[in-house]
């Protein structure tokens, strides 16, 4: 079974517009969490423009489903979600200037730091993720750290047009075979929508996609709860 995380942002970036309450963080996880999420996914950014910690704190209150932290690798968060303990941590790029995440970590780069980051989640009892581009130099360093999973930036498929569209899948499917052979799981997401997703969900070994913009956008037409069902039902397709 392919799960599906859900990312509500969003819908913090729309409260903190006016700095007040409404919409509700919290109310719409267990709406995702109603119509069949088996993730709820936030980013808690060192700028809080959108989650805040208290969102964060009471989301691991109430959730029946999974908490997975989207984070920067920096003391200060690092040290939140220690005390906070999701069930899962996505370790992701961070740059102060970007709308959203851009690309994946360069974990390569950043070895021995990481695997001790991800060795001290481990002791506490939290899975990592690592957010990687396709890459199979950076899908290696991230089996090295020693994470559970790679979440693969599908970003640049789901910007493409054209001929671009087979090549950029060809390098989702050779990243997700290198997984394999590495012996970690990979997830995916970053733009994937209801038009794009079932070329990915077709991938052999997917395990999980994060989806977060297209469903808070089409919640506004129709519905936070049938937008979530909609991307179930297009998942069960290819499903085991």
């Amino acid at each position: 079974m392919i799960e599906l995380g859900v990312n509500i942002d969003h819908v913090a970036t729309l409260r903190e517009a006016r700095k007040g309450v409404e919409p509700d963080v919290v109310a719409a996880a267990k709406i995702c969490e109603l119509a069949g999420a088996h993730q709820i996914t936030v980013h808690l950014r060192q700028d809080r423009r959108h989650i805040q910690d208290r969102d964060v704190e009471a989301l691991a209150q109430v959730l029946l489903v999974r908490l997975n932290l989207e984070m920067a690798a920096v003391d200060e968060i690092i040290g939140i979600a220690h005390r906070i303990k999701p069930a899962t941590v996505c370790l992701v790029p961070e740059n102060r200037q970007e709308v959203t995440t851009e690309g994946g970590l360069d974990v390569a780069s950043q070895r021995e730091r990481l695997t001790d980051v991800v060795a001290g989640f481990h002791d506490d009892g939290i899975k990592v993720s690592l957010f990687v581009d396709p890459d199979l130099e950076q899908i290696d360093a991230s089996a090295a750290c020693g994470a559970d999973y790679v979440e693969l930036h599908t970003g640049a498929y789901a910007n493409a047009v054209g001929a671009e569209v087979e090549a950029e899948l060809g390098r989702l499917r050779g990243a997700a075979q290198r997984t394999a052979e590495a012996g970690i799981v990979f997830n995916a997401g970053h733009g994937l929508t209801v038009r794009n997703l079932a070329p990915v969900a077709c991938i052999e070994g997917l395990n999980e996609v994060n989806i977060g913009h297209s469903i808070i956008s089409r919640a506004i037409f129709i519905g936070l709860d049938t937008a979530v069902r909609e991307i179930l039902d297009i998942l069960d397709q290819y499903s085991d």
